[in-house]
């Protein structure tokens, strides 16, 4: 069989008309590398993969031809047998009260062959919020200046930005992806390269704000060095937070009350093995300084028992260390989300979830099963992006996951909605292919790779359920036609920006052409900021750095043209963000998301996608302090554009 005819009969695309409109045909080369990257496929005789039910829905799933009749079957969970029947034809209709969970189906048919796939008992749909229609503050939470901050946004400046948005109507706060990054590669600072979406990144944390902590003066003096400049000097940061969090450690170490001993231990068994392999594998990772596939064997892998045996030996502080800073992340985060319920918040936290990880990080090496360490996540070539992109992220793989159970997909879940009302998950596509592309070859060279998109959605609205969290799935660019109905069918919410909401002539859509589960908001974190779209700002700075916009002066001016237009064909005569903001509050849309940098009037961007040391990326302060932000909004004229979802 040749590479491409093993391709096709793995579901693998290796032929398709990019965003541009044009043919593309994976290079040869690079497809052999993709597909000795993917684990083997072994699909089973008779079903073939996972099912899934509905619960209350009816479910029938039908056999192969190769299914010898009569064919036993039963649902495994537990170790216990929940359901079992025999089909004597070649469709099984299932129990329609089978507990939620992925539980296992095993089947045997009359020449005694068997198989063994996982059965996912799912709730109709996903939690579907228990509000009417509101919006939500969009803050980059590192950018945040603030008298007490250490030249960093952190935990405590969160709940002031709650209150904040309290203030001027809003029902939560959105940010971006909270996810553990590296300790000892601070200038690394994208939140969307994590090296564990598991965990949280420490250097979020308010360090004074830990009892047991006593700052030196020596580190105070170091601080208003710290907080100056338009830029976050990471370097100098994570130096401070480090060896602070060190002195609050050694402190709680030595005079921590009982209690305190008691809400960590509580901790540590609330997040169980993972805690406690994250913390093992931060400590190998220092001690080896490589990454994890050129350590000693014995380390290649995560292990219960060594993991077990390293705690017990010279790098027990070292590991307890992991694991107290990540409980003091947890529980300030955990704070934040305490204070939006007291004010009465219907969302309080929004929380941003990466498509994939760092190939050298803690769920790579957690999860070599599930994770494909050798491929890039990425997107093939669109009118924004005309190269394609490649993110450098290791994603998630069909075959693993299936063999997992989804335990992988469902843990990272759980640990994004531990704290949040709502979550985003970026790229939400890759729930049903991923475009992946080998280390080596240009973003043109991907291919699109099939993942289990029902099992997926069932997981998530599993998930969805149990913490009561919105999920809303990143939906923009070229998507396969009827996939916005299936995730909508889910209960998984659309994400609308109306940058890109225009038709074929350029005119932006009308506010009932905007759907009501979802969230609406004027742009994105890598598009330019509205001053910055008003002013061309984001046209020049991108041919400054040598990249194409993919959007002429005349067709911006044009744009502009349309935005006035649709905002008089509302009764809106002003074109400022107040009013932009209206027309977005008008939409049934039930979230609606407004940066902080808009507010501000600011003219960059957080991020420019395709530059990684050209622009600095994910590193800009913003200019007004956060005790300053309430004065500089002009808050009559926000609540006045979005009375009709403004709280109070």
């Amino acid at each position: 069989m040749d590479l491409f005819a093993q391709a096709n009969s793995q579901g693998i695309q290796t032929e398709f008309v990019d965003g541009q409109g044009h043919r593309r045909v994976t290079d040869t080369a690079a497809l052999k590398i993709i597909l000795d990257a993917l684990p083997p496929q072994t699909p089973g005789p008779f079903i073939g993969g996972p099912v899934v039910v509905r619960s209350g829905l009816p479910a029938r799933t039908g056999l192969s031809a190769a299914a010898r009749l009569p064919v036993r079957w039963k649902i495994v969970a537990d170790h216990k047998v929940i359901a079992e029947g025999e089909a004597v034809d070649r469709v099984i209709a299932w129990p329609l009260d089978l507990p939620l969970g992925v539980h296992r189906l095993q089947l045997t048919d009359a020449a005694s062959t068997t198989e063994d796939v996982p059965l996912l008992s799912a709730p109709p749909r996903a939690f579907g919020g228990d509000f009417d229609r509101c919006w939500l503050l969009a803050v980059q939470l590192y950018g945040v200046r603030s008298a007490r901050n250490w030249g960093i946004g952190d935990f405590t400046d969160l709940k002031g930005l709650i209150e904040l948005a309290n203030h001027l109507g809003a029902d939560g706060v959105g940010l971006n992806p909270l996810h553990a990054l590296f300790d000892d590669r601070p200038g690394d600072c994208s939140p969307y390269s994590p090296n564990s979406r598991l965990f949280l990144n420490p250097l979020y944390v308010d360090v004074e704000n830990i009892p047991e902590f006593r700052i030196d003066a020596g580190t105070r003096d170091a601080l208003a060095r710290a907080r100056e400049g338009e830029m976050i000097d990471y370097v100098a940061v994570a130096g401070l937070k480090w060896r602070a969090l060190r002195s609050a450690f050694a402190a709680f170490e030595a005079d921590a009350t009982q209690g305190r001993r008691q809400e960590f231990e509580k901790f540590r068994a609330e997040r169980g093995s993972l805690l406690s392999h994250f913390a093992c594998f931060e400590t190998l990772r220092h001690k080896f300084k490589k990454p994890w596939w050129e350590w000693p064997d014995e380390w290649r892998q995560p292990d219960d028992a060594k993991c077990a045996e390293l705690r017990k030996g010279p790098d027990a502080a070292e590991i307890a260390f992991v694991e107290f800073v990540q409980w003091t992340a947890d529980r300030q985060l955990a704070a934040a989300k305490d204070r939006a319920l007291e004010l009465g918040m219907r969302v309080g936290l929004y929380l941003d979830v990466a498509v994939g990880v760092q190939a050298d990080g803690f769920d790579a090496w957690n999860e070599q099963v599930a994770i494909s360490r050798h491929l890039g996540v990425g997107a093939p070539p669109d009118p924004l992006n005309t190269a394609g992109q490649s993110w450098g992220l290791a994603g998630f793989n069909a075959t693993g996951l299936e063999l997992q159970s989804f335990a992988p997909y469902r843990e990272m879940l759980r640990a994004s909605m531990r704290h949040a009302g709502a979550i985003r998950l970026d790229h939400v596509l890759g729930l049903k292919r991923l475009y992946l592309v080998p280390q080596g070859f240009s973003a043109a060279d991907g291919v699109y790779v099939p993942m289990p998109f029902e099992a997926l959605l069932a997981a998530t609205a599993q998930e969805s359920i149990a913490q009561r969290c919105v999920v809303i799935g990143e939906d923009l660019g070229t998507v396969p036609e009827g996939f916005r109905d299936q995730i909508a069918g889910w209960g998984i919410w659309s994400y609308l920006v109306m940058m890109f909401e225009r038709d074929d002539h350029g005119a932006f859509k009308s506010l009932d052409h905007y759907l009501a589960n979802a969230l609406v908001t004027f742009n994105t974190h890598d598009l330019s900021t509205y001053a910055g779209w008003r002013s061309f700002g984001d046209l020049k700075t991108k041919r400054a750095l040598g990249i194409d916009p993919g959007e002429s002066d005349d067709a911006r001016w044009h744009a502009l043209a349309m935005l006035d237009d649709v905002l008089r064909h509302n009764g809106i005569d002003k074109n400022d963000l107040y009013s932009v903001a209206n027309f977005l509050a008008r939409t049934p849309s039930r979230l609606l998301a407004i940066a902080l940098e808009d507010f501000l009037g600011l003219v960059d961007q957080p991020n420019i996608p395709g530059t990684v040391d050209e622009h600095p990326n994910w590193r800009r302060r913003l200019p007004v302090p956060l005790e300053q932000i309430a004065s500089t909004i002009d808050v009559a004229a926000l609540k006045a554009a979005t009375r009709e979802r403004s709280r109070g």
